[in-house]
């Protein structure tokens, strides 16, 4: 604990300029143990009761770290698929949109509801992890649970290619949808980086004249990289996930940024101009260390005159909502965006 203790300590220096108010004390807490509530389902329990993430302190430092740690990841995630498509009944196809690699996640029955809609989905993983079909579990839950035909992106990432590719390569796809089919007809979600990356993509697309998604969800967005936000420290050690503001996935942001001014809003979605977004639905959770990047998102939305729901789960940290497909809160998060997705495209 002492270890644990001293390097929440540096992260919390390391970011005291950008993020919190200098001329007023910090509120000292005494050391206390969280136990797993018993508000959420034995699913939900085992999750919680889960230790930090292995590493989330001592990043790789080198290119060829980085790969070598989105292999290693990808490969304990390929395991796991066979037997999600079947509980959910969904076929995967590789592919090509606009000359970026894609998937295609079909599900057996699709509703008739949507047999003319397409959801694009923008995998999440700090930028530099899941590749290839590693980032497909997020789109495979849509498309079984919801009923949609899915195209999940394989966007381009470090150290193969840095920012702004794999945002080129998600407006890209967006471009060669648009051709096959009404706007109004699609939605875009996706998670963590993914939920950062849609919401820039609508950024992107709006400044260049592009017709806009009917809706979308970003998921517990990354959607301000400097490392602003309350939860950050008041999840700090809580969110097993993430863990703490400068651990993995800001130096993982860093090494995707490339020297780039992590405050630039196709970065940082949250300082962008996002008037005239289309009706967006957010997902977070009580100990999500990015909670605060969810709530400062959907205020902006809202101030913005934008449609905006946000939902928030019991005990949750990040994206605990893609980890099992038999808790029922996986199901009620999917069921929520689902529906909101019906509400909002056009049939």
């Amino acid at each position: 604990m002492p270890a644990l203790r001293q390097a929440l300590a540096a992260a919390l220096l390391a970011y005291a300029p950008a993020a919190m108010a200098q001329d007023q004390p910090p509120r000292e807490l005494p050391a206390r143990s969280l136990p797993v509530p018993g508000t959420v389902s034995p699913q939900m329990q085992k999750i919680i009761g889960m230790p930090l993430r292995t590493g989330w302190n001592t990043p790789p430092t080198t290119p060829e770290e980085w790969r070598k740690l989105a292999e290693a990841g990808a490969a304990a995630t390929r395991q796991g698929l066979p037997g999600l498509r079947d509980r959910l009944k969904v076929d995967v196809e590789p592919g090509e949109m606009g000359g970026v690699k894609v998937f295609r996640v079909t599900p057996k029955e699709i509703k008739p509801e949507n047999r003319n809609r397409l959801l694009i989905h923008i995998h999440g993983g700090c930028y530099v992890l899941n590749p290839g079909e590693a980032g497909l579990p997020e789109a495979i839950l849509m498309a079984g649970l919801g009923g949609y035909p899915v195209v999940s992106i394989d966007y381009r990432m470090p150290p193969d290619a840095y920012f702004p590719a794999a945002l080129d390569d998600v407006v890209a796809v967006w471009k060669a949808a648009l051709r096959e089919r009404d706007a109004k007809t699609m939605a875009v979600f996706g998670s963590s980086a993914g939920g950062a990356l849609t919401l820039e993509m609508v950024l992107k697309a709006k400044a260049e004249g592009l017709p806009l998604p009917a809706a979308i969800a970003p998921g517990t967005p990354m959607s301000d990289a400097t490392g602003a936000g309350d939860s950050f420290r008041t999840n700090a050690l809580v969110d097993n996930v993430l863990v703490a503001v400068d651990g993995f996935c800001h130096a993982a942001t860093v090494f995707y940024a490339n020297g780039h001014d992590l405050a630039d809003p196709l970065i940082s979605p949250v300082y962008g101009d996002v008037r005239g977004f289309p009706p967006t639905i957010l997902t977070s959770g009580t100990r999500d260390l990015l909670l605060s990047n969810t709530v400062r998102m959907h205020r902006a939305l809202r101030n913005a005159g934008v449609e905006a729901s946000l939902q928030v789960f019991e005990a949750q940290a990040h994206a605990y909502y893609n980890r099992d497909d038999t808790a029922p809160e996986t199901r009620e998060v999917f069921g929520e965006i689902a529906g909101f997705f019906d509400k909002h495209l056009a049939r």
